[in-house]
């Protein structure tokens, strides 16, 4: 009774994108407490209709020709909920205009531009190799890092610019690149299993992701080894508190778990909820930590 219940919400939460803008939300959110800095409500909310608009535009312009028999939950209930998505997407675009044009400035627009431009590149076949029509997903191995290109842009890059810009708060350079490339590594690293979920797909429509290049076993490696380049710059650069150190270090730990436990057989819920998830329960770890460290 209560799965019948509670598996509906939890479809609506995972699939049309709410709970994965959540969790961007909390990934800006992170960049906040770590420059110990109060969060902007309106880039934070840029950075959650923006994420909602994205990724729904990008699965319906990904529609397969026969949706129904899709062998992805996730597929069939998007293009059996097809009106749902479109209005939440359409709401998402309509927010995020006035926000966009009344409270960024020029530099956090050029932002925006730059990776609404990426974002849309990513499925959109605006490009042509060997006559053919292709996105930019479709370059060899470079969909993992446009993917976690974007959401370091957005949720690391746009805060420092609009906190530099609206309340003069200086913000070296090095600390900058220091939080971009430790939030490039995190989200490559746990965006890896996907592609080694969709491996076979992947090959089928000759999408050159890095599992399909490597291989199953070195994809895993390789994602360990993302985590482990996150945790070395996190002790030898230390920007952060020892509570933040040891929570940010926990998360990943957890992370690199989650991701050994991943393989082909898991079902789309594993992905979606705690492979994603991580980037949300980074930023509950963090405050928790923040709390008890006060406590004490």
């Amino acid at each position: 009774m209560i799965k019948k219940v509670l598996l509906p919400i939890l479809d609506f939460l995972l699939f049309s994108n709410l709970f994965i803008a959540i969790c961007a939300v909390a990934q800006g959110l992170i960049t906040y407490h770590l420059l110990n800095v109060a969060p902007d409500k309106y880039i934070l909310a840029i950075i959650f209709f923006g994420t909602i608009g994205i990724y729904n535009f990008s699965m319906l312009l990904s529609k397969p020709q026969d949706p129904k028999n899709s062998p992805y939950a996730r597929v069939r209930w998007i293009f059996s909920h097809h009106r749902l998505i479109i209005s939440i997407t359409l709401i998402s675009v309509l927010c995020l205009i006035p926000l966009g044009l009344l409270y960024l400035s020029i530099e956090a627009k050029l932002l925006m531009i730059f990776t609404a431009v990426l974002a849309l590149g990513y499925n959109i076949p605006f490009l042509t190799l060997n006559n053919q029509k292709i996105g930019l997903r479709n370059i060899p191995g470079i969909k993992l890092f446009l993917i976690a290109l974007v959401w370091s842009v957005s949720c690391v890059l746009l805060p420092v610019v609009e906190l530099e810009h609206n309340y003069q708060i200086n913000i070296s350079t090095a600390e900058t690149l220091l939080l971009v490339a430790k939030r490039f590594l995190f989200v490559a690293a746990i965006t890896i299993p996907f592609d080694i979920r969709d491996l076979f797909q992947d090959k089928l429509y000759a999408l050159k992701t890095i599992p399909v290049m490597l291989g199953e076993k070195k994809a895993y490696i390789f994602c360990q080894f993302l985590l482990v380049g996150y945790l070395a710059l996190l002790l030898l650069f230390r920007q952060a508190s020892i509570s933040d150190i040891i929570a940010l270090t926990l998360t990943l730990l957890l992370t690199g778990w989650l991701i050994f436990k991943s393989n082909i057989k898991k079902n789309e819920y594993y992905y979606f909820f705690y492979i994603d998830g991580t980037m949300l329960l980074q930023y509950v770890v963090l405050i928790l930590a923040s709390y008890l460290t006060a406590l004490i």
